[in-house]
């Protein structure tokens, strides 16, 4: 059983974008309970079927699986009801581990969130200069929830 170990801040500016190329990442969901999701994902031009189910804050079991693109396609445009999320990704290395910045499109355009994965959840990583607010256990950051409930429905301000 795989366990996803990982802490969510929002971004503070764009110097992440020189280092690394994004991808482009479409994914929906088939089904969204509150303490599981079953997620169908197209990166680039790869496909993936996933569930993920909460432990705590910051621990979620993963289980995710290599799909045909076309079936991700399919899915994503014939099964997801609407909910789905468009971002492109960029994953940086740093000191052994990867930041992933999600920088948003469409309804959640204007977040930006990074996040890291982390061997075991008191593993001590730093954090880089363009790295701002911890959001790890704000459930409106978790991509189900923005399938849900989009970043410009929220009130800002």
């Amino acid at each position: 059983m795989s366990l996803e170990i990982e802490r969510k801040f929002l971004v503070k500016n764009n110097d992440y974008r020189s280092l690394a190329l994004p991808l482009i990442y479409r994914q929906g969901y088939l089904a969204i309970l509150p303490e599981r999701e079953v997620r169908v994902r197209l990166a680039g031009e790869k496909g993936y079927l996933s569930v993920k189910a909460r432990v705590d804050e910051t621990t979620r079991h993963e289980f995710e699986y290599a799909i045909p693109p076309e079936d991700a396609i399919f899915m994503l445009d014939n099964l997801c009801n609407g909910y789905r999320v468009e971002k492109l990704r960029y994953r940086i290395p740093d000191h052994g581990l990867i930041w992933e910045v999600d920088e948003y499109s469409g309804d959640n355009s204007g977040l930006v969130v990074a996040e890291i994965e982390l061997p075991d959840s008191a593993y001590p990583f730093s954090k880089p200069e363009w790295i701002g607010e911890e959001i790890t256990g704000d459930d409106r950051y978790l991509n189900a929830a923005l399938a849900l409930n989009p970043y410009n429905n929220w009130q800002h301000g």
